[in-house]
């Protein structure tokens, strides 16, 4: 019995994924899946800031251990109208925030980084798509207590 509803809950279990995205360059590729109707899970949340290279890695794991099972950063790349070397500074910031995962023993593949520009509308979806099936298949995260 354990088995099958270890595969009941499987087939049940949808990640809950935040979605760090830019105001100015990837949120707008985000809105361009949902305009042109294409599908991806419905379980990303996503909320911009103006640059991704101001994500705290301390969001990361606050968001691992309140409800998400995956947090995925959507970087402006070299589309940063901020700082010309946004891509590494953020780089940086997802290599931190891996090892504070580790630290609480989170796992790092429960955090994904991609540049996705104001037209990137497909590769989104397709890192949604993937995502997801790798959280799926790593389960739930753990919560804090």
């Amino acid at each position: 019995m354990t088995v099958s509803a270890s595969a009941s809950q499987a087939e049940t279990f949808r990640p809950k994924i935040l979605v760090f995205s830019t105001k100015g360059i990837s949120d707008i590729g985000i809105d361009l899946a949902g305009s042109l109707h294409m599908h991806y899970p419905p379980s990303a949340i996503a909320l911009p800031l103006p640059c991704s290279s101001a994500i705290k890695p301390q969001w990361v794991l606050h968001a691992l251990t309140h409800g998400f099972d995956g947090v995925f950063i959507a970087a402006d790349g070299t589309d940063c109208p901020f700082l010309q070397d946004c891509t590494d500074r953020t780089a940086q910031i997802t290599e931190q925030a891996q090892n504070l995962l580790r630290d609480n023993n989170i796992l790092p593949e429960r955090l994904k980084m991609a540049a996705i520009c104001s037209v990137c509308a497909e590769p989104f979806v397709k890192h949604m798509k993937n995502f997801s099936q790798t959280l799926t298949e790593l389960g739930p995260a753990k919560r804090s207590a």
